[in-house]
């Protein structure tokens, strides 16, 4: 029976070499907290990475809305309503102008009561950037004019048409960003405040505690969500004013969605409260709310990290589902909801399709969060390579 050869490197063996190897790739990840190995982890989903980037700009977009948005909230413009949206240009009779649009003229026809828009393309008017337009309260701290674009000299700028009153729609909805976006995360805040502390008592203590907490859980998911928002939402006092109806939406949308994180946050309570560190912590005479904050939810805040991103769209289409129905908040606050509920008739769909823009906005902050969750929860699996 033949010998099997063997092939062995003459080479002599350098220590050194080996070292710097390791140096530069494995002590790079050993020495590695888990919060930077999570984030590393987290780069490599693509989606995600541009999903997170397009939701910081969304968010940081909120603080500046008045200088972003070409118009006041409010403001109105009697002679188009019901505008079509205007196009961008950037030639005009075959020479470059830069960005302008055409003046719209209208004429009303007396049996239907309907305008009908034209552009007139005689006269381009350009864009105006950095400039100064309709002045604005800046977040309650001082008068200013100063806006991102402006309507040219003498013309108009509505970029996504105009509503019922001649209120300029793109402006609208980047307020509406606003109160849609802010809600979802004081409601999070909110429902996680209270599913943490109520699990983790829960899944601390267990006995009598955990049977009362799994109980009320269970009655309040096995109630449909959507009646059960319906009838809490119409319960609130028409005599509120604007910001305690959207503090009220908040706290009912944040007391139906904790049960759920209750139950994540018990669950995981029970498997880490036999676990050698917890013991050690109760023999030094830890008390029970420093061994559940300090010791015990920190080992798994990833998770709930990831849970909280799938959270937020959930509450934000629930505001809007709300509003839409026109149930949750009421104008004067402006959301993406109540902007959409001025478009629940065909006539809107047939004739103004432009309203139903908002959904737009919807949608992709929606699945931007969706992307950002896989991509986290994936992220925070060990089982994940």
């Amino acid at each position: 029976m033949s010998q099997i050869p063997h092939f062995i490197s003459t080479e002599p063996f350098d220590a050194d070499a080996t070292v710097a190897v390791g140096s530069t790739v494995s002590e790079r990840y050993a020495e590695a907290s888990q919060a930077r190995l999570i984030w590393w982890r987290f780069l490599r989903h693509r989606v995600a990475v541009v999903s997170l980037a397009f939701l910081a700009v969304s968010y940081a977009a909120i603080l500046v809305v008045e200088f972003l948005s070409p118009y006041e909230l409010n403001s109105r413009h009697t002679d188009f309503i019901f505008a079509p949206p205007q196009a961008v240009h950037l030639f005009h009779e075959g020479s470059f102008v830069g960005p302008f649009v055409y003046p719209l003229d209208y004429t009303l026809d007396m049996e239907t009561l309907r305008r009908t828009y034209e552009e007139d393309r005689t006269r381009p008017l350009p864009i105006r950037f950095f400039c100064s337009g309709e002045p604005y309260s800046f977040w309650g701290l001082g008068e200013a004019d100063t806006h991102l674009v402006c309507p040219p000299e003498g013309g108009t700028l509505f970029l996504l048409g105009t509503d019922r009153l001649g209120r300029d729609m793109l402006s609208r909805i980047v307020y509406g960003a606003r109160i849609s976006l802010t809600i979802g995360l004081v409601g999070v805040t909110l429902s996680f405040i209270i599913g943490i502390t109520i699990g983790g008592l829960a899944g601390y203590f267990g006995g009598w505690v955990d049977a009362a907490v799994q109980r009320v859980t269970e009655v309040l998911r096995s109630i449909p969500e959507l009646p059960l928002w319906l009838a809490l939402s119409a319960a609130l006092p028409l005599t509120w004013s604007p910001l305690l109806v959207y503090f009220g939406i908040t706290l009912i949308l944040a007391l139906l969605d904790w049960p759920g994180l209750a139950r994540a946050v018990r669950s995981k309570l029970f498997a880490l409260r036999e676990e050698d560190f917890v013991t050690a912590a109760e023999m030094l005479g830890a008390s029970p709310r420093r061994i559940i904050f300090r010791h015990l939810l920190p080992n798994f805040m990833s998770h709930l990290i990831a849970s909280a991103s799938l959270s937020i769209p959930t509450m934000i289409l629930a505001e809007t589902a709300l509003s839409f129905l026109g149930l949750g908040l009421r104008p004067p606050i402006t959301s993406w909801g109540v902007l959409l509920s001025e478009a629940q008739n065909i006539e809107a769909v047939a004739l103004y399709p432009w309203l139903l823009l908002p959904m737009l906005p919807v949608v992709l902050v929606v699945l931007a969060f969706s992307f950002v969750g896989d991509g986290l929860r994936d992220a925070v699996d060990p089982y994940q390579h």
